[in-house]
């Protein structure tokens, strides 16, 4: 027996000892994670000249019914936040996500609490003096408006109006008089079919001119009346929002170009084509700019097949490009306030650049790309020349 105890106890020890410093180790990366995400944070800083204002609306539409709602017979009612060009501004910088918007804390743990997010932008200030090009922004599905706050608000540095609008029934949270308004399953579907967010494509383009005709109709007593030149229009979106701003600007004849940040061109965009100058910027894999990389894997296949019908079928001008080490949610401000970077990439939510980096280069493509159908600057050509991370597709 004796000989049996001696046996038995040094793999027992072993457990034991591998059991405690699985348990220190937990222990230290619990303290470490606590301590990082109680950090401030900091958006990165808008490079253009103007400081930046923002401000919300709630807007009705009266000629759609809403076939997201979970009750039939309700009109579509959106939440748009703007962003624009402000005159002299004092004070703090507003909130990440004021009020009832401080529920996007989704991600929990992984993310740290929003309150510790610096912005650039302040609340309400008056519009700078001049007449600004407008912008309508749509997040990815699931996402809401703020959380594209970094690119917003470059734009509006640079001396345009941004119209971000959140999906409602679609985005999970969304803020209606002053309350949280979750998703609906038809507003987010389980399901990656063409054929069930095709539907969703042309809902979320509605939702898109609508916001871009309020926007031109704004009452007189509106801070940004008379400061928003609305007779061109450029939509920009990730993901769903991005086939979304394709199809609203091959809807709207006031179009001047769209935007899309590594969404699949669904909806009827994607077999009809564009007539109108548009970027595709794809994460690193290339597959939304139609070419993957090798070694993506097949599930990947209908994406770059998506992405090839579109471009086939379009005569307008295109821009592609794929960012080398970003992923999907690269685009978004997550980029920057996930406190934990290396788990996220593991999880694939984000890739191995630098998340300001990213956002950086993302700020870059899509001013280049606007300043050129908006404003008549030169074609984005040669933007590889200046971010090595840059792929650009012939």
């Amino acid at each position: 027996m004796a000989v049996q105890r001696r046996r038995f106890s040094r793999p027992l020890r072993w457990s034991v000892g591998i059991l405690a410093g699985i348990v220190l180790v937990a222990a230290g990366a619990a303290v470490i994670a606590q301590v990082a995400r109680q950090r401030p944070r900091t958006l990165p800083t808008p490079t253009g000249s103007y400081p930046v204002g923002r401000s919300t609306r709630q807007w009705t539409d009266p000629g759609r019914l809403d076939p997201l709602a979970p009750q039939p017979g309700q009109h579509r009612v959106l939440s748009v936040w703007l962003w624009y060009p402000a005159g002299p501004v004092s004070g703090p910088t507003a909130a990440y996500a004021p009020g009832a918007w401080s529920n996007l804390q989704q991600q929990g743990f992984l993310g740290g609490p929003l309150d510790a997010i610096s912005t650039s932008e302040y609340d309400d200030p008056p519009a700078a003096d001049g007449r600004f090009p407008l912008v309508v922004l749509e997040p990815g599905l699931g996402l809401s408006a703020p959380q594209f706050t970094t690119v917003a608000q470059d734009l509006a540095s640079h001396g345009f109006v941004v119209a971000g609008v959140t999906p409602t029934f679609s985005a999970n949270v969304t803020v209606l008089d002053g309350r949280v308004v979750g998703r609906t399953a038809k507003g987010n579907p389980d399901s990656e079919s063409a054929d069930v967010l095709g539907p969703l494509v042309q809902i979320w383009a509605a939702d898109a001119r609508f916001a871009a005709a309020r926007v031109a109709a704004l009452p007189g007593d509106d801070r940004l009346a008379g400061h928003v030149d609305t007779s061109r229009v450029a939509y920009i979106g990730h993901s769903l929002g991005g086939a979304s701003s394709l199809q609203a600007c091959h809807d709207d004849p006031d179009c001047a170009g769209a935007v899309d940040l590594d969404g699949t061109p669904y909806g009827p965009v994607g077999s009809a084509g564009l007539d109108k100058p548009f970027l595709l910027l794809s994460s690193q894999d290339g597959c939304v700019a139609g070419t993957c990389a090798a070694g993506t894997g097949t599930d990947h296949e209908p994406i770059e097949s998506a992405a090839r019908s579109l471009l086939a079928a379009s005569s307008g001008p295109n821009w592609r490009y794929a960012l080398a080490g970003a992923q999907h949610f690269n685009f978004t401000d997550y980029s920057v306030y996930f406190f934990l970077p290396p788990l996220q990439h593991l999880l694939g939510q984000l890739g191995t650049i630098n998340g300001r980096r990213a956002l950086e280069i993302t700020d870059a493509v899509v001013l280049a790309f606007l300043d050129h159908v908006v404003r008549s600057g030169p074609a984005p050509d040669t933007l590889e020349a200046r971010y090595s991370e840059l792929r650009s597709f012939p």
